[in-house]
This record gives C-alpha cells, structure tokens and sequence, in this order.
C-alpha cells in the first residue's frame, strides 16, 4: 500500500516561526540535521513519518493541519479565481495549483489579490459609466473583502482576543453575570447606559460618555452590544497590535477589522474558550441547549463553535454559513476542507437554501462534495422582527456543519442513517468548479470540461460534459 506524501514546507515554517527558535533549534528537538530540516521546509523532502511524531509530542501540534489547512483554502480560492472566463484558454493543472498553493502561498495570495483588484474594476466600468470620465477615480481592493479574508486565513481564530476575552469572563456562573460585570465595568469607565425604543441597535456618544441601546433588541444582542463596547474601550492596545500585524491596505479595512475583532470579543466573552468547548462535548453539540445555557442565540452558538481552533485544544472542525433570499454568502467561515464561492452563492442543492421554507425547524443533510468527502449540514432560518408593524425584516439562514467522522460528537446523527451512501446529497462549491456531470441543478458548464452540444436532442442540459 502506497503512503502519500506530505510536502509542507511552508507550514512547517510557519511553526517553527510561531516558537520563535532557529533552524538549529527547532532540528534538533524535531531529531533532524539541519540540512534535512532546510529541505523539508523548501518542499524537496517530504516531511517523514518521525518529524510528524515529533511534532505532535513535543509541541502538541495537530498534524492532520499539515495536509490541510491554509494550503486547501489557498487552492480552493484560486481555482475558484480560474473560473473566470479570462481565463479559459489557459487553465493550468490542478496539480501545478497545489504545487503554489503549497510552495509558494504568499505569491499565490498575491495572485488572488490581483484577481479580486481585476473583477472589482470591471465591475466598477460596467455599472459606473459616469466614472470613467473622472480622472480622480482611484480602484482599489475592497476592504471588507480584505478583511474577511483576514478573519479566513488566521482559521477565524485570533489567540490574544480570545484569551482576553476568557480571562474577563473568568468566574462566568451564568449569562446574567457576563451582562452585569459588563454593565458594572462601562459605568466605571463613567459610561451612561441608556435602553431606549430605537432601531439603532447601539449608538455611544463620546462627547456625553453615553451608550444607548434598543430596547427592541433581544437580550444576548443587548449583551453583545454592551460587550462590543466595553472591548472598543478596555481592550484598544491589543486590538491595534493585532491590526499591526495584519498590515491592511487601506485605513477603512482596518477600521472594519477593528469592530470585527471587537465582535470576536464579545462573542468570546459570552461563550469562553474552555468552558463552552466542555459544554459543547457534553451537550454533543445541541445548538439549543448551548443557546440556553449561554444566553445566546442560534447564530451566535453557530459562529463560535466555527472559532474553536485553540491549536492545543481544537474542538470539533465545522464549517458555518450566512445567506440572504438571493443565496449571496454574507458571513462564511470553514475550518473544514469545505470551502465556499468568494464570489455569487452556494450551491443550489445545499439544504441552507431551504431552510427559508420552514422557518423555526431544524433541516439536517448528509451531503457529498465531489472529491468524496462526506459531511452533515444543519440549516435553519435565522431572521429577526423588524421591531414594528411594517418594519423591513431582513432574512437570513445560517448552516454549521462537519466531516462525517465527527457524527458521535453530534447530537443531531443519532437517527441518520450515516453508512448508507445512497443518503448522501451530492453537493459542490459553484457550479464553475463543480465536476458533476449530470447536476440537474447546474447554471453554467463547469472548468476544464469540454462541452458536446446535440441540436436533435435535449436533455436536462442544453449540453452534455465530457
């Protein structure tokens, strides 16, 4: 039986980098000359079986990371980027993606930077006609795309922000002793609080010290908001350090990164580390029950279990999705290797999109992505009253979900029939990347496939793929 081989220099780098030890070092606590460890790290050895074992007793590293991780979401993103139309003629193999993916990342991430500065201009040309006669006009990356793919690439895990946020929720008996250490530290900072009937789910005057908020907000919103405004306050230093590190483009991404770390504190704080990951595994992840435990609501559980990538306390990999009525993604994270489209939505099979349908339930999918990886997907409607009569309501639908593996840590499996592969949606990315031949779902031809087109007959496609 052949063994794969593990090329991942970079991250083994990266690693070393993160301990802050030399080559010399980090070779000999690995058991390695010097030499190897300098090959190993440039992708000409693979990485063997007894540096995978060192890594693990000595540093306590995960080291399924080694043949996942950023390398995956790196060639997920360009393989998505290849689906452009610009680039139909010349496509490379998949096999030489992985190569830069794997060897050289920040020349990759650089490529998709270049792409996403591309789409964004012609967007811009075919929607602003006006725009082309002004010659102060100035291009440049979006900077909430910017900032998610930050949030993306850290594994939607950032270390200090959530230590702070558990060291402040150190003795956390309940949610109503979270919301009353926040109220009690923001009046000592001489903040007024006010709850007033407002759509403004929070506004702070600095001028008057006051922070109001909506009273037409549920209550783990009203925590959160308090939450989020006590970290803007107390925990600036760190956030700026964090921001510094990031070296954002543009001063408006890093002013959207600034509040996106402080969302990360509050959500931390209401659920910290250690104690939600041990509630997690005992209630097997029951979404409501960690809702009520934690005061919490649904999507707020969803979004911090995806965040629970603690490297010497990892729990279990989900993958967590937001889409509107129109299926846009509008908040996507995925520690799995299940990645989504950075650009349109998701694939029309998933159950997310059904979940608009029967708002209040649960939808539970056993699904199959192309490369054979089997996975369960929860869904369910996520939308918020308006707060009055006629009020706009948003809608949106949230999905968390695993890799099959993981069943037994899920409440949700129990009646699933999980061994039958005929229980297995076949699912994809986009329809761009997407190889199935015979989707009756599919928008448009996928990459790299010749098309065959028969005028004398139809089928479910107008085409059929080679």
């Amino acid at each position: 039986m052949s063994v794969k081989k593990i090329f991942a220099g970079a991250k083994l780098k990266e690693i070393r980098q993160r301990l802050a030890i030399t080559q010399k070092e980090f070779s000999a606590k690995l058991g390695v000359s010097l030499p190897y460890l300098n090959q190993m790290e440039n992708n000409n050895r693979p990485i063997s079986g007894a540096v995978v074992l060192a890594l693990a007793q000595e540093f306590g590293f995960d080291v399924t990371e080694l043949a996942s991780g950023d390398n995956e979401r790196i060639l997920s993103d360009i393989k998505e980027a290849l689906a452009d139309p610009i680039f139909a003629e010349t496509v490379p193999p998949v096999s030489d993606l992985r190569l830069a993916a794997t060897n050289v990342p920040m020349f990759a991430r650089a490529f998709l930077e270049l792409h996403r500065a591309y789409r964004q201009t012609q967007e811009r040309l075919a929607t602003l006609d006006e725009a082309l006669g002004n010659s102060s006009a100035k291009l440049q990356a979006s900077p909430w795309e910017e900032v998610r793919d930050f949030f993306h690439y850290c594994d939607n895990y950032i270390d200090a922000v959530d230590r702070a946020a558990e060291q402040f929720s150190k003795g956390r008996n309940s949610p109503d002793w979270v919301r009353a250490k926040t109220i009690t530290m923001l009046e000592t900072l001489g903040v007024h609080i006010r709850f007033i009937d407002t759509t403004d789910i929070r506004r702070f005057d600095a001028s008057t010290n006051t922070l109001t908020l909506s009273n037409q907000a549920a209550a783990p919103t009203q925590t959160f908001q308090l939450l989020l405004q006590l970290a803007l306050m107390t925990q600036d230093k760190l956030f700026e350090a964090t921001l510094d590190f990031a070296r954002f483009h543009s001063p408006q991404a890093r002013d959207i990164a600034k509040i996106g770390l402080a969302n990360y504190y509050a959500g931390a704080a209401m659920m910290p580390y250690a104690q939600f990951l041990d509630t997690a595994r005992e209630e097997r992840h029951d979404l409501e029950r960690l809702t009520r435990i934690f005061g919490v609501s649904l999507e707020q559980v969803a979004h911090r279990l995806s965040t629970m990538q603690r490297p010497e306390a990892k729990g279990v990999p989900f993958f967590f999705v937001r889409v509107d009525q129109a299926g846009t993604i509008t908040k996507r994270h995925s520690a799995t290797r299940l990645q989504f489209a950075r650009f349109g939505g998701a694939c029309p099979l998933w159950n997310v999109h059904q979940a608009f349908e029967t708002p209040g339930r649960f939808l539970r999918q056993l699904a199959e992505t192309p490369d054979g990886v089997r996975y369960i997907s929860l869904a369910c409607e996520v939308s918020k009253s308006g707060g009055s009569f006629g009020a706009p309501t948003p809608r949106f639908a949230i999905a968390l979900g695993c890799e099959i593996r993981h069943a037994n840590e899920l409440v949700y499996t129990d009646t699933m029939d999980i061994n039958n592969p005929e229980a297995y949606e076949p699912i994809g990315i986009s329809c761009r990347l997407c190889e199935r031949r015979e989707c009756h779902q599919r928008s448009v031809p996928p990459l790299e496939r010749q098309l065959s087109v028969d005028p004398f007959q139809r089928e479910k496609l107008p085409y059929r793929v080679s």
